[in-house]
């Protein structure tokens, strides 16, 4: 039996003997998988703005509290045909903004490996649902670090795919040359197998692709990266000989404890076979001006739909078409989301779109070229996940450029459209630390690998 709890936020679907003491649910119900499988008796959290069939999805918005999706999303179909068992849908920043939890329409959660503290976001239910075991594995989706994030302020395993990975079919949208599905787990080949069920081509989803460059197009052999290997296998920890960049720019600034855990792990590395050097990414430094003109741009486009009418709760028509979308969007959405279509419409409108988008645009390309260069010289390239310890709940709602800033790690790989991984590497006496490691495009296996060395 279901029922709508007051606690932790109202509008949560919990069973009423459902233990969730940290609020990572919104829905708790329990979808069977296949009989056999890779992920066979193993149950995933499906981050609440990933399609479900008949299972409520509301992107922690108030604008879709009662969406039930007539279908499911091709990750969510995968997850079922390997065996897995889906037990519900986690909490989430509202649309995917935010970096907190926080900006849920249904309440924050809280941090099971820091009480009191952010999970961080936008995919923190989905890692507060892991750390706490409340699920063995969860899907997340990854926009300027929203998998990678939550990942290492809850102490746990985030993998966000190259771009054309993972089907995006089904994902509501937010960014959407941006973003991508991704697991997240308690450990790297958790977090690989679970990408080995939900990668491949789709043909509902035409960003889903191989890399055609010369260098690649005959070790993939025209097929789909994912067709051409198996990511659990690569969770092997053998780093002998493997070359790690430090991205200079990605750790000046970042909090000192976080340096500390972060040089700790460097030494892990080091010690396994693994060469170390520094490398300089001067782009970074425009990286998340960049991201959230890019971003803030393409949701206003994306979140048009949610106009009472087509979806969304309805704002009651009173004559004036305008003003009864004006009310659907101002009762539905939160302040955050508001802001940000505000900010992207802004960007986009007739006399600012070459002052604003194109100059992030331009900024983008730019930081891709400085990528590439970067991996002439090194296989993976690393950094601090987050330049700071998990907020405390509260501490940043009421200065979003203190949450924007805390991406600056984050943001330049969903730029890049690379993959990147991030791994527990220590604790601070204000929660823990994450090391992220970044690959070029369809480089899974080697950050798997340089990942699990680490454990």
């Amino acid at each position: 039996m279901m029922a709508a709890q007051d606690s932790p936020g109202e509008g949560r679907l919990v069973a009423d003997d459902f233990d969730d003491e940290h609020g990572a649910f919104l829905t708790v119900e329990r979808v069977e998988g296949a009989d056999d499988g890779p992920l066979a008796g193993a149950t995933v959290a499906v981050k609440d703005n990933i399609s479900t069939d008949g299972m409520r999805t509301t992107c922690g918005s108030a604008m879709l509290a009662d969406y039930v999706p007539p279908y499911d999303a091709t990750v969510v179909e995968r997850l079922k045909d390997a065996g897995a068992t889906i037990v519900g849908k986690t909490n989430m920043d509202e649309f995917g903004m935010g970096t907190t939890t926080e900006t849920s329409a249904f309440g924050p959660t809280d941090n099971p490996a820091a009480p009191g503290r952010v999970p961080g976001g936008s995919s923190g239910g989905s890692a507060a649902a892991v750390a706490a075991g409340q699920a063995d594995y969860a899907l997340g989706s990854d926009t300027g670090g929203s998998i990678r994030c939550p990942a290492a302020f809850c102490g746990v395993v985030g993998i966000k795919p190259t771009y054309g990975l993972v089907s995006r079919y089904g994902l509501v949208a937010y960014a959407n040359s941006l973003e991508q599905i991704g697991p997240i787990a308690r450990d790297v080949e958790g977090a690989a197998t679970v990408l080995d069920a939900i990668a491949g081509p789709d043909e509902r989803d035409a960003t889903t692709r191989h890399d055609t460059r010369d260098d690649l197009a005959d070790e993939y052999d025209g097929q789909h990266p994912a067709a051409a290997t198996t990511y659990a296998d690569a969770a092997d920890g053998d780093v002998e000989g493997l070359s790690v960049g430090v991205v200079t720019n990605l750790v000046e600034g970042a909090d000192e404890a976080v340096v500390e855990n972060f040089e700790a792990a460097l030494d892990d590395l080091r010690a396994a076979g693994a060469t170390v050097h520094e490398v300089s990414l001067p782009s970074v430094e425009t990286a998340v001006q960049a991201y959230y003109v890019i971003a803030m741009s393409e949701a206003s486009s994306n979140l048009a739909r949610f106009d009472g009418v087509r979806y969304g709760q309805s704002g009651g028509y009173d004559g004036d078409w305008n003003e009864t979308f004006a009310k659907a969007r101002e009762e539905g959405f939160g302040e955050e989301v508001k802001r940000r279509i505000l900010l992207g419409t802004y960007a986009l409108s007739a006399g600012y779109h070459d002052k604003y988008y194109k100059q992030a645009q331009d900024a983008r390309a730019w930081l891709k070229q400085d990528f590439d260069e970067a991996f002439e010289d090194a296989d993976v390239l690393a950094s601090p996940t987050m330049p700071v310890p998990p907020f405390e709940l509260g501490e940043s709602l009421d200065d979003p450029l203190q949450m924007y800033l805390a991406d600056a790690n984050t943001v330049p790989v969903n730029l890049a459209n690379l993959p990147a991984i991030s791994v527990p590497a220590g604790e601070t006496d204000r929660g823990p630390v994450g090391l992220q490691l970044v690959g070029p495009a369809f480089g899974e296996e080697t950050i798997i690998r340089a990942g699990s060395a680490l454990e």
